[in-house]
């Protein structure tokens, strides 16, 4: 079987080649748009130019077209996950992890974070590496080969002996909703592993568009 380092790599890999036809399919669309007498899209324009109207017609082909194309394709996604469910393997409440520390999130709660505020009420961090390592030793060692320094560890102290949540009815919408995105690291045993598998190369996509239509929307504004 696959080791979880092999598999980030191969994640990895998949995003670079999928980035590359995503890069192609965007220039395919911004270059249609453009005018005969025009240079590059991120030239500066003047105002009500050919080449500055062309700029504001891409502009809102990404806002109105492509942002709503990723939107509804992301929207599928989730809807589809509702076809799985959890098989109660309780990785997700055993290893919580956070690019923030414990005091980061309680000032990010009490600057009205929501997210922040619902992790702090089901969650609690780990003494050390070493205590978070046990529950999913693959995940800790991946993070250390990749230098990972900056992700914190928590888990949920209401879970019961037979890995069973105590206060299922109560739990929060991050826990209702987990996994929400396809992503995420999950181990084989989640119930929505198969899910991740299968949807997983069109939300690599997605990614790559939005990272893409960022990165034009930028570079078209600093150049006006």
């Amino acid at each position: 079987m696959e080791d979880l380092s092999s598999s980030v790599e191969n994640l990895r890999h998949k995003y670079r080649e999928i980035f590359k036809t995503s890069v192609e399919e965007i220039k395919k669309r911004v270059e249609a748009l453009k005018p005969v007498d025009c240079g590059d899209i991120f030239d500066s324009y003047p105002e009500n130019s050919n080449g500055r109207i062309w700029q504001k017609t891409v502009l809102k082909m990404f806002d109105e077209d492509i942002s709503k194309e990723i939107y509804r394709k992301w929207s599928e996604i989730l809807q589809y996950r509702k076809e799985f469910s959890c098989k109660g393997c309780a990785v997700c409440c055993n290893l919580a992890c956070s690019e923030f520390s414990p005091d980061e999130l309680k000032e990010k709660a009490k600057n009205s974070d929501n997210f922040a505020t619902q992790f702090l009420s089901v969650f609690v961090p780990y003494k050390s590496k070493d205590e978070a390592k046990k529950v999913y030793p693959e995940y800790i060692e991946m993070l250390e080969k990749n230098k990972e320094e900056n992700v914190y560890f928590y888990h949920c102290p209401k879970l019961n002996e037979n890995k069973r949540c105590s206060d299922y009815e109560n739990r929060p919408k991050i826990c209702r909703d987990f996994p929400d995105n396809p992503l995420a690291i999950l181990p084989e045993t989640c119930g929505f592993y198969p899910w991740k598998q299968e949807v997983e190369p069109v939300a690599l996509m997605l990614h790559s568009m939005l990272e893409i239509i960022e990165y034009y929307k930028e570079h078209i504004n600093a150049g006006t």
